[in-house]
């Protein structure tokens, strides 16, 4: 997943669908599930919010100059990408 130029390296498939499984077994009830580029540690990272507001509080990966940033947003359940 996230190959091309446009990414800072791929991620594998069996890792984003663990993150998914992880996500959807929390007791706390998450909805969405980030997957966000840290700029430190030279990896990906998945997030889990409750509100779809809160994937506001991350810079898209495009224009991000801090240490994390959005690569994308997906619905944990239905486990489509969000706008």
């Amino acid at each position: 997943m996230f190959n091309g130029a446009a990414f800072p390296k791929p991620l594998e498939e069996s890792t984003f669908e663990e993150w998914f499984n992880i996500g959807r077994a929390s007791k706390i009830g998450y909805k969405y599930m980030l997957v966000i580029w840290d700029n430190y540690d030279d990896e990906y990272q998945a997030v889990y919010v409750e509100e779809r507001e809160s994937i506001h509080k991350y810079e898209r990966y495009e224009s991000s100059t801090g240490r994390e940033s959005l690569v994308a947003a997906y619905d944990l359940y239905s486990e489509s990408r969000v706008a």
